[in-house]
């Protein structure tokens, strides 16, 4: 138990774990209900390619712009205060959106809603380690899974569920600020239970101990940057599919609830991934061989798609999602490329800013690219090159180095 803080109740522990799988479920329908839903909603707003590009590629630019900011943001305020916040944002954001005149304040609102994803997925980690840091895998794998949970079936039904509303978008993505209103109510519940506890917290006398070697800048250190690049580069590919697979498959021929449960199909086939790829990168001294399977994965569902994109459409749907278990093996090296927390820390800070920047131009090329030609060849060819290049940093980044291998040990207050 951390001592920093009372164990809480049994009771109110199970409370908050709900709360934090509640407020998981809630940081990707944003996102993938608009790429499910983008076709009407460029057609009604009269979007061209690139406005819509600049609207998919959002989710990494709040990322990378909040991700440093959140910490600082929570130290302030505690993270439960600004998880509530971040829970009110997204469901304004997504309530507001839905009832935009124009393309711009659609595009506000959902920045909005992606603000408070951002901070929330910077958050789940926090409060894991402040209350649970006796079962962290159990809790991680719990609300990882929600994650995914909830961006494939909203991915799957968005499409359906919204033609069983009258087929207008605006009721079916605000459909979804639902979840993020009960998520709001539970952490305001949450909050105040919580409240008690955090004022009675008795803070330990410092102690000296021997840490690992002092890091240098992160921007210096080559393991980072190749961390950083591996990140961003499997970014890119997972939001442009998010933003864009369902068009493309639409494009292509295939029905538009098929092809929103196809991009169900690409994320769910992340759910189980996302607890084995972990375990098997730490089985690995280098991490070059589970990078390759994924490339591999992914270059041959390219292939299909400008082969035979609707006859083997559920198939290339797998292979995506097999390529997309990068992003859960690009977590676990930034837990394996560190031997203290403090280079946890700082990696994961550096790496994945870095690694959001990196990705913000990728959904908006893809845009781009299409509305120039009027056509998907050359978009999915970016997207083959983004897969070799995830391919090739993540193999570097792969390699059996850490972060403090060229610090200087000493000794610190704790």
């Amino acid at each position: 138990m951390d001592p920093k803080h009372p164990a809480l109740p049994r009771g109110f522990s199970a409370l908050l774990l709900i709360a934090m799988i509640l407020a998981a479920v809630n940081l990707r329908p944003a996102v993938t209900s608009l790429g499910a839903l983008l076709d009407p909603v460029i057609e009604d707003l009269s979007m061209n390619g690139f406005i819509a590009g600049i609207i998919t590629g959002v989710p990494p630019l709040c990322f990378a712009i909040l991700g440093p900011l959140a910490p600082r943001l929570a130290g302030k305020r505690g993270p439960e205060l600004v998880v509530v916040g971040a829970m009110l944002a997204i469901l304004c954001g997504l309530v507001l959106r839905s009832l935009a005149p124009n393309m711009w304040v659609f595009f506000i609102f959902t920045a909005l809603a992606l603000a408070g994803i951002a901070v929330g997925n910077i958050l789940m980690p926090v409060l894991v380690k402040r209350w649970f840091p006796t079962k962290i895998g159990l809790v991680t794998g719990s609300y990882t899974t929600a994650v995914a949970l909830g961006a494939s079936v909203v991915a799957a039904i968005a499409v359906p569920v919204n033609d069983a509303l009258g087929g207008a978008w605006r009721g079916g993505l605000a459909l979804w600020a639902i979840p993020a209103l009960i998520a709001t109510l539970i952490w305001v519940v949450v909050y105040f239970g919580l409240r008690n506890q955090i004022t009675q917290l008795q803070m330990p006398a410092p102690k000296t101990q021997l840490i690992a070697p002092v890091m240098g800048p992160m921007s210096r250190n080559s393991t980072a940057w190749w961390i950083a690049l591996f990140f961003g580069a499997q970014s890119t590919v997972a939001y442009i599919l998010m933003g864009w697979a369902p068009k493309i498959f639409t494009d292509f021929g295939v029905d538009p609830a098929y092809a929103g449960a196809l991009l169900g199909v690409i994320l769910g086939v992340g759910v189980p991934l996302s607890f084995i790829m972990p375990a098997l990168a730490a089985k690995f001294s280098h991490q070059g061989p589970l990078v390759i399977v994924n490339g591999i994965a992914g270059i041959v569902a390219i292939a299909g798609l400008l082969i035979a994109p609707v006859q083997g459409a559920f198939i290339w749907a797998v292979l995506l999602g097999i390529c997309g278990s990068s992003f859960p093996l690009a977590l676990t090296m930034i837990g394996l490329k560190a031997h203290t927390a403090a280079g946890v820390s700082k990696l994961s800070t550096f790496g994945q800013s870095i690694g959001y920047l990196i990705a913000i131009p990728g959904p908006f090329l893809v845009g781009a690219l299409h509305e120039t030609t009027d056509s998907w060849t050359l978009p999915i060819l970016l997207i083959a090159g983004l897969i070799l290049f995830q391919t090739f940093t993540g193999i570097m980044a792969g390699r059996p180095r850490f972060v403090e291998d060229h610090g200087v040990p000493t000794r610190v207050d704790a």
